[in-house]
């Protein structure tokens, strides 16, 4: 009785120790590895290389190779995001823009797809230089992890990364700039391409550039004879949006107009209406970044060029 049962034990202990050789079992990492290796073939991506942490990536343009990026900088990128199951996908490269310290990417939590500790490694480690483009492939040990991000379910997606979900990045570091000493920024140039796209894109034939390097038309000339300059208070009705027509503030309500000192406007309200502007006047101005709103994120995207459509009723002095 003690041989049979030692041998059906043996047998049992010989069973399992072979269904084990048989199961594969990876460990977090081992399975975004065979992950991104089945989206890159079931997506035809090719001529990526590998980070030893097991980042993903293409240089597309090394950028400005005689700079570095350091932690301390002050960064603009802007970049378009999606898991790798394809239920997340934002490539509004309009409102997926960051302005900020390079150290800080991580730690970030607008917008969504950002906050990434895999995307500041690759920032900083991979691309290194401002003014460079690279596509990158993020495994979720280095994004969001089982929980994922977000909210939403497994059926609502359009504000969710799921968990285990590795993400593919374009970004694009626009430039960057220290206090001391000054760097090379092309967010001006990267500003004017976009706004030329802008005006190409919807027909702004009318559309002029001013030397300060925001753009304007105007519908139809003002009649007043006051004009408008630091010490003035503008009544008007207006809309301020991004390119991809978001509206960001706006005022259109019948009647007075709402009154503005004019130092309280961005700069490139207060100087095109203290230029083209009087009473009556109905004008349309593209204005760039550094013009606008700069890096502060409020509702507005870091480093976003706005159009303003304003009509002057009333010009106090």
């Amino acid at each position: 009785m003690k041989q049979t049962t030692f041998t059906l034990l043996l047998f049992a202990i010989i069973a399992l120790v072979s269904c084990r050789k048989d199961k594969y079992d990876p460990t977090i990492k081992q399975f975004d590895e065979d992950q991104i290796k089945s989206y890159m073939s079931a997506n035809g991506i090719s001529g990526m290389e590998r980070d030893t942490s097991g980042i993903y990536y293409k240089i597309i343009d090394q950028g400005i190779t005689s700079s570095l990026i350091q932690y301390s900088d002050t960064i603009s990128m802007v970049f378009t995001v999606r898991s790798i199951d394809g239920k997340y996908v934002s490539s509004d490269t309009i409102a997926n823009h960051y302005g900020g310290v390079a150290g800080h990417i991580y730690g970030t939590t607008f917008p969504l797809g950002l906050n990434v500790p895999g995307l500041q490694t690759a920032v900083h480690d991979i691309l290194k230089h401002p003014g460079g483009i690279m596509r990158v492939i993020v495994p979720s040990n280095l994004a969001y992890g089982v929980s994922g991000a977000g909210s939403g379910s497994s059926t609502v997606t359009s504000n969710r990364i799921a968990g285990n979900q590795c993400i593919d990045y374009y970004i694009h570091i626009i430039g960057n700039r220290r206090a001391d000493p000054p760097r090379l920024s092309d967010q001006d140039a990267y500003d004017q391409l976009v706004i030329k796209n802008y005006i190409g894109t919807n027909g702004l034939t009318t559309m002029k550039q001013d030397p300060d390097g925001y753009w304007y038309s105007i519908s139809i000339p003002g009649t007043g004879t006051v004009p408008i300059t630091d010490n003035t208070t503008v009544s008007v009705t207006y809309t301020t949006q991004l390119f991809n027509g978001t509206i960001a503030d706006d005022y259109n309500i019948a009647g007075p107009g709402r009154p503005f000192d004019i130092p309280d406007l961005i700069q490139g309200v207060q100087k095109s209406l203290k230029k083209y502007a009087t009473t009556g006047t109905l004008m349309t101005v593209l204005i760039p970044s550094r013009l606008a709103y700069g890096i502060v994120t409020t509702s507005i995207p870091a480093n976003s060029c706005i159009r303003y459509d304003v009509r002057v009723l009333a010009v106090a002095p």
